[in-house]
């Protein structure tokens, strides 16, 4: 997973590793941040909102910035200024 994706950044507070971002990205037209975790200790600090900025800054800020919340994170994306999309459609990955 980590292997795979163009664009990690990560968080840290001395050694302990407090947050992280992974996206995939054709660095032209559109990034998916597939992932954006924060350490539940270190939330409500602006820690993912630079998370999502330094990935934005790194995909080049003529691409699409695209997201697909998990349903707890739903009500924080519009609050830092992301515009939600009703327009998304996915197939979900079959269970192992």
């Amino acid at each position: 997973m980590l292997q795979n994706g163009n664009i990690t950044i990560t968080a840290w507070q001395n050694d302990l590793l407090i947050g992280v971002s992974r996206a995939l990205i054709d660095f032209s037209f559109c990034c998916y941040l597939s992932d954006l975790a924060v350490d539940e200790a270190f939330q409500k600090q602006g820690i993912g909102k630079e998370l999502i900025r330094l990935t934005h800054e790194a995909a080049g800020e003529n691409a699409t910035l695209i997201l697909l919340a998990a349903p707890k994170a739903v009500e924080y994306y519009p609050k830092i200024g992301m515009e939600q999309f009703k327009d998304c459609f996915i197939i979900k990955r079959k269970s192992n």
